[in-house]
């Protein structure tokens, strides 16, 4: 049965694992065709060469069942769970050519959403004794964000916007090219009149007049904090006083993490969360 993740972006995924395995195969796995008897059936078996959280095993699943529905799939943990070096993760069995032809995108898929839970679920740690949670970011590899996000998502992170189409973030550029923020704002309210959909709203605000600004717009839903040091942080927070939930941003690492999280604020948004993951190393290996 599939998580109410993939099945919400059911086809977004289809189409990526469509891709992938098209770059990939091409015309044909030329390797495989040429040494291994289309007829050969047998199991392989993940092994998971290091310690962190384990994401994609639907995703997994997915793939080898879309390239070749035969393909029987045995996950041996859970989705999310923590995993040491040596443990089995899962066994494949069926056509040998099958699971050549897969073994690739499926690693590289497995390695690099374990490696964005693992350290999604480690910084979350760090900040756990607050109320503070961690968003993640548009900061994703191309044609690969459902992935990432879901990964941020199993590691006990918070998704943010899918992108630019399902939530309004106003920021900087915006406000400067459109002359100030009141006018932003009315602007921005007036288009999502004319939209007749209800999209969250967040704020960018630099400084005291911009919050001071934003603040008695009530389609705001969310005041953006970027750059900001501890103390301008604490101001912010003072002045907002809870009116709506406060986001920290930008230049954000893990020494500075827990003094952010500290000052009271609602949500860390940190791009390091995807791009800065390392994968997590995994082997396929027949048995």
């Amino acid at each position: 049965m599939s998580s109410e993740f993939y099945t919400q972006y059911r086809s977004e995924f289809e189409v990526f694992i469509k891709a992938a395995l098209n770059e990939d195969i091409g015309s044909g796995d030329h390797s495989s065709r040429s040494c291994i008897d289309p007829m050969r059936q047998n199991t392989a078996v993940l092994w998971a060469k290091e310690e962190g959280i384990i994401a994609g095993l639907e995703l997994a699943a997915h793939i080898f069942h879309y390239y070749d529905p035969k393909l029987q799939f045995d996950p041996l943990i859970e989705e999310g769970a923590k995993i040491k070096k040596g443990v089995k993760v899962f066994s494949i069995s069926g056509s040998v050519q099958s699971i050549l032809a897969t073994e690739r995108l499926v690693l590289n898929t497995l390695q690099r959403m374990s490696g964005i839970a693992t350290y999604t679920h480690q910084l979350s740690k760090k900040i756990s004794h607050t109320t503070c949670k961690l968003l993640d970011t548009r900061k994703t590899t191309p044609n690969f964000r459902y992935p990432e996000k879901w990964a941020v998502r199993i590691g006990g992170g918070i998704n943010h916007r899918m992108g630019l189409f399902d939530a309004l973030m106003i920021k900087d550029n915006h406000i400067d090219f459109c002359g100030g923020m009141t006018k932003t704002l009315q602007q921005t309210e007036a288009y999502l009149h004319r939209l007749g959909k209800s999209l969250e709203v967040v704020v960018e605000c630099r400084n005291q007049q911009e919050i001071e600004e934003a603040l008695p717009f009530s389609f705001v839903n969310q005041i953006l904090l970027d750059n900001h040091s501890i103390a301008e942080l604490i101001d912010a927070l003072n002045l907002i006083e809870g009116k709506k939930p406060t986001e920290a941003s930008g230049n954000i690492t893990e020494k500075n993490l827990v003094a952010i999280a500290e000052t009271g604020v609602d949500y860390i948004s940190m791009g390091a969360l995807t791009y800065a993951a390392k994968s997590i190393d995994l082997s396929l290996k027949a048995i």
